[in-house]
């Protein structure tokens, strides 16, 4: 499904469903301190009902499962709702996955002790979807925003990828990231209290091929690019790393959390 938006890649189409096993096999990077943080905060844990938008291929949800939340995972991509299956099949994981966009949940109302957007929150519609969560969550519920990034300007092999990104698909509006606070749109604060943010540098490993795999499924590249310039990007990418790379590496990145209450 080819999503348009304006507001992203100056309206590129892009489709998460054409890199949804290499986003299933490369994707699943947090470190275990991203899922201690939410946990230790009291959310996301034994007795709650969570549901997490743009679930993908449940990444939060299946490295949460074991802090005994019952989850339910949505998406727009169903090939992102088929991984996500798939894997949580595979380890005996009890999740509810749905194949749905965020502007088209419909759930009871007061249904969910948190709501969680993973890496996903600046593609929803917030004047529509704002609302639809408030009416979701009990009172006192949380809504918690999720983000990481790598830091293109202070981690060499992180910013000779991403401009290599940037050479193929040149108005990718993912690029040249700093650490800041998750942006809420300012609709949230008509429903919501903003509670707490945290911002926190974090080292996360990879191999060449892993590295590799993880740039392939970002937007700007294997959701989005032609067959052909994928063809290019992949060779040259390959051999960028050969270069500068060695076989085992960290690459800098960042945490950001945000918790609001109803």
């Amino acid at each position: 499904m080819d999503i348009k938006d304006n507001r992203i890649d100056a309206g590129k189409a892009f489709d998460w469903g054409r890199t949804s096993k290499e986003y299933a096999k490369y994707r699943d990077i947090y470190p275990e301190i991203f899922y201690k943080k939410i946990a230790d905060r009291g959310l996301c844990v034994n007795g709650q009902k969570v549901l997490d938008l743009g679930t993908g291929t449940g990444v939060l949800p299946r490295n949460m499962y074991k802090y005994g939340a019952k989850w339910t995972g949505t998406d727009i991509s169903p090939e992102q709702i088929e991984q996500a299956q798939i894997l949580s099949d595979a380890s005996n994981m009890d999740i509810d996955y749905i194949t749905v966009s965020t502007e088209d949940i419909d759930f009871k109302a007061e249904s969910f002790d948190v709501i969680t957007a993973c890496q996903c929150f600046w593609y929803f519609k917030h004047d529509i979807v704002i609302p639809k969560l408030f009416n979701l969550l009990k009172p006192g519920g949380k809504l918690v925003i999720l983000y990481m990034a790598w830091l293109p300007f202070e981690d060499t092999i992180a910013g000779k990828s991403e401009k290599l990104v940037l050479k193929y698909n040149p108005n990718w509006s993912g690029a040249r990231e700093t650490k800041h606070p998750i942006s809420i749109p300012d609709i949230a604060f008509k429903y919501f209290e903003l509670k707490e943010h945290e911002e926190y540098d974090i080292m996360v490993p990879f191999t060449r091929e892993s590295w590799h795999g993880r740039m392939f499924a970002c937007r700007g590249v294997g959701a989005s690019l032609s067959k052909e310039e994928l063809k290019k990007w992949d060779k040259e990418h390959k051999e960028l790393l050969n270069k500068i790379a060695p076989e085992e590496f960290k690459i800098h990145h960042y945490a950001a959390i945000s918790v609001l209450e109803k």
